[in-house]
């Protein structure tokens, strides 16, 4: 864990190598962030953060959310999460679930990436395997567009997350 002091003080490109992954697969976030520097905390931190995707343009906002792995999808399979995804499918029970929820929860990813182009993104913390499909359902009813941005908040929780992981205070 880094102080948000020290994380202040970083060159540009350890800034970046430190945070480039809390967006999945999507360094530029962070490097958007680190001109917004000196953070008083955290918040301030994720605040740069989101207001550098609000601030994207929908081609890369799109990116971003296609940047996510399917949840027990196929990088889970092959074992190409990235530390974080691993560690947060992991601990909602998604990647030792039984082979009918696997199925089940991937006929769902492919009925939502159809739907809306993008894979189902959820903050996974504090949900079980039901809890993540009854939410997976529930959302292929909404439109595209209110479903694209509940995937943007989706994406700035789960980032808060591994921030809280990372940065002191």
């Amino acid at each position: 864990m880094i102080a948000i002091a020290a994380l202040n003080g970083l060159p540009q490109d350890a800034f970046v190598s430190l945070l480039g992954e809390v967006y999945e697969h999507s360094p530029w976030v962070a490097e958007a962030a680190a001109g917004r520097r000196p953070f008083a905390t955290r918040a301030d931190l994720h605040a740069a953060m989101e207001a550098a995707v609000a601030g994207a343009d929908r081609g890369r906002r799109l990116a971003l959310l296609r940047a996510h792995p399917e949840l027990a999808g196929r990088a889970a399979i092959q074992g190409d999460l990235t530390a974080h995804s691993k560690s947060e499918q992991s601990g909602s029970g998604l990647l030792d679930a039984p082979a009918a929820s696997v199925e089940r929860l991937q006929a769902l990813n492919r009925a939502y990436a159809d739907r809306f182009g993008f894979p189902f993104i959820i903050a996974v913390r504090g949900l079980d395997r039901d809890a993540i499909l009854a939410r997976l359902e529930a959302r292929l009813r909404n439109g595209p567009e209110a479903e694209e941005a509940e995937a943007l908040r989706q994406v700035g929780r789960i980032a808060a997350l591994r921030l809280e992981a990372l940065v002191e205070g």
